[in-house]
């Protein structure tokens, strides 16, 4: 027993340790380039921002979740009345669940490369289209 216990928690490390730190990443993430600012309320009535990477396409704007940290995701279904802030301008948007067709589609154009998913821990990457109110 005790002779794979050290190779069984060293193959957990390997695969653990980058979707760790991409979720530590995630869960701190920073500033960087093209980002937007969503700011989401919770049932309580308290607000929360999360900085994410925009997707501009040809329909409209869209924001993904691609790692376990998505409770801003969460809270966007709930109450799906969102603000933005994107080069300092804050508008309102309606946050909206995107078809599973829609999905597909954005998931081949998006450009996010596959072994992103191992990065991410296999997070299942969903989809939400943000129409201006």
């Amino acid at each position: 027993m005790r002779r794979r216990a050290l190779p069984t928690l060293a193959l957990c490390t390997l695969f653990a340790a980058p979707s760790g730190c991409m979720t530590a990443v995630a869960a701190f993430q920073p500033r960087i380039g093209n980002t937007i600012v969503l700011s989401t309320t919770a049932a309580d009535g308290t607000t929360h921002e999360r900085v994410l990477t925009p997707i501009d396409h040809e329909d409209g704007l869209f924001v993904a979740a691609n790692h376990w940290p998505r409770a801003w995701y969460q809270r966007a279904l709930d109450d799906p009345e969102v603000r933005v802030t994107r080069d300092g301008q804050t508008r309102d948007y309606r946050a909206v669940p995107v078809s599973e067709q829609e999905r597909e589609r954005l998931l081949g154009e998006s450009g996010f490369p596959r072994i992103g998913y191992l990065f991410t821990g296999f997070a299942p990457r969903e989809f939400l289209r943000l129409d201006p109110r």
